[in-house]
């Protein structure tokens, strides 16, 4: 990645459980894979990242480890954190680019202080001048398409891979948020689990993860079929192939997602009564991952009888809020420096 001298650098990542995406001022989106990392047991050596990664889940031998830096909205070895994002940046070429940019982190609301701290101390250590850190859901709900600088309340559902939180928004900035560890990660395992107890058949999370996306629905929809799914069989161990119905989906579906209703419905409760009215008349935005399941939009404006609907491009929402944030991250470097020359 080529760098004019003098070049104003500003570089955002949405370090998500399931994807890890990487902006950069004047290029766009140059990286959206997702957040695994493979290393080698003995040298303790990466030997893969991201897409590459991904293919070797459930097909690694006792010399590879495959695991995820963030799990459940929570980031389980700093030091795996790193190395992923420094074989990242190194596989970008944008060692010269980082040094002296501004760096924007959107992360879960569930990380803690001192992981906040790590966080910046790893951005700085690659280059980065100015460091900030914004929750995902408020950047997902500015990527989703919703005015957060606006006096007026807005709910937002951001439903990623590891957690789903709910945030109500006003005035560019939380007025009151909460997080779930319901999301993807736990829908996936649902499935897994009800074909082991339905069709005594063991598959892989990346076999659920595909029925959720190819047949993952919360209403019905046109064009419903059966999908082939294969794996290996309880009792004899061999391998087996059995046929499930988008209707059989539908029903595990509903149990974990109504958690997150549950949710929404603990957020309403403490949201205060001008900002409730904004939230009636304006209604819910799905964000994330979660928000391409058929029909979940429809499940919960019935369910809760409020109107909802699915933010822009659901799944880049919170590195397409990085993007738009920027302008706000420049007034707060003229701010600060405003403080400092008084």
């Amino acid at each position: 990645m080529k760098v004019k001298k003098n070049e104003r650098k500003f570089v955002s990542i949405d370090l998500g459980t399931a994807y890890t995406l990487v902006y950069a001022e004047g290029q766009g989106i140059i990286y959206n894979e997702p957040s695994i990392v493979a290393y080698k047991i003995k040298e303790n050596r990466i030997v893969a990242v991201g897409e590459e990664a991904y293919k070797m889940i459930g097909k690694g031998n006792k010399t590879i480890r495959v695991v995820r830096p963030m799990v459940d909205g929570v980031i389980t070895d700093i030091r795996t954190t790193t190395a992923q994002l420094r074989y990242i940046f190194t596989k970008l070429r944008m060692e010269k680019y980082l040094k002296g940019s501004i760096m924007l982190l959107a992360c879960p609301s569930v990380i803690t202080e001192l992981e906040k701290t790590a966080l910046k101390k790893i951005a700085h250590n690659f280059g980065a001048e100015k460091v900030f850190i914004e929750e995902e859901v408020k950047m997902a709900a500015l990527g989703g398409g919703v005015n957060i600088f606006a006096p007026t309340g807005r709910l937002v559902v951001d439903s990623g891979g590891g957690t789903t939180d709910v945030a109500v928004l006003s005035s560019g900035d939380i007025v009151i948020s909460k997080s779930t560890k319901v999301a993807g990660n736990v829908l996936n395992e649902e499935i897994q689990k009800f074909i082991r107890s339905q069709y005594g058949m063991d598959i892989g999370l990346k076999t659920s993860e595909m029925i959720k996306i190819n047949i993952g629905s919360l209403a019905k929809y046109s064009d419903e079929r059966r999908m082939k799914v294969y794996g290996r069989d309880v009792v004899s161990g061999l391998p087996r192939e059995i046929q499930i119905s988008p209707e059989e989906i539908r029903e595990v579906l509903k149990v974990p997602v109504s958690r997150i209703i549950d949710l929404i419905v603990q957020v309403l409760e403490d949201t205060p009564p001008e900002l409730a009215g904004d939230i009636f008349r304006s209604g819910i935005i799905i964000c994330g991952g979660g928000a391409l399941i058929k029909g979940i939009d429809k499940y919960i404006a019935d369910t809760l009888q409020l109107p909802t609907k699915i933010g822009e491009q659901p799944l880049l929402a919170v590195i397409n809020g990085t993007k738009k944030f920027e302008s706000n991250v420049y007034d707060m470097i003229k701010s600060e420096a405003r403080q400092v020359s008084y």
